[in-house]
């Protein structure tokens, strides 16, 4: 590996994902380490020390938004980003609290992360939308909220909502339009 290239920590379990990703960002002269659980991310930190981390929100075991502070106690300067293909607004805003950097949704470019890990802000938009959310939008973005009050429990999240939990797993598995 390159001595002089900036060492970046991927977390995702998908592998396909995280053999393009870590693809793109070595050719932009990053030295990546890769890691599909939190405790590969974990051992990863204590013994290469990187100084940035992009990590997707949802592992196969845990919460990407548990691995931030986590990661942070370790190296305290460590710039995280988060990515993920189920944005809301109740995750982005605990990522934020937690010490993320910037939080992405997926798909996002290897140029966005980048950006966003250099502490950039994305170009604006050419023109602001200022229409409302969807009441499909909404009851998602409610329904993100009261899982994370919840600390991502199903079932005491279906019975904070008043619905039978099969009907909460069906509603989290569809992404609302307009996402």
């Amino acid at each position: 590996m390159n001595e002089s290239a900036e060492k970046l920590l991927l977390v995702d379990d998908d592998e396909a994902f995280l053999q393009v990703m870590g693809r793109a960002l070595r050719r932009r002269g990053f030295e990546v380490l890769t890691a599909t659980t939190a405790d590969e991310a974990l051992a990863a930190a204590r013994a290469h020390q990187p100084r940035k981390a992009v990590v997707d929100l949802k592992l196969e075991e845990s919460s990407g938004l548990d691995l931030v502070p986590e990661l942070k106690a370790i190296v305290p300067g460590m710039v995280i980003v988060i990515l993920t293909g189920y944005a809301s607004i109740a995750t982005t805003v605990t990522a934020i609290k937690r010490g993320a950097a910037d939080y992405l949704p997926k798909p996002a470019g290897v140029d966005e992360v980048i950006r966003a890990l250099s502490g950039a802000k994305a170009p604006p938009p050419e023109e602001e939308d200022y229409s409302p959310l969807s009441v499909e939008r909404l009851e998602w973005e409610h329904i993100q909220k009261v899982l994370q009050e919840h600390d991502g429990n199903i079932s005491a999240t279906a019975r904070a909502l008043g619905m039978y939990r099969r009907t909460l797993q069906r509603k989290l598995a569809k992404k609302p339009r307009g996402a």
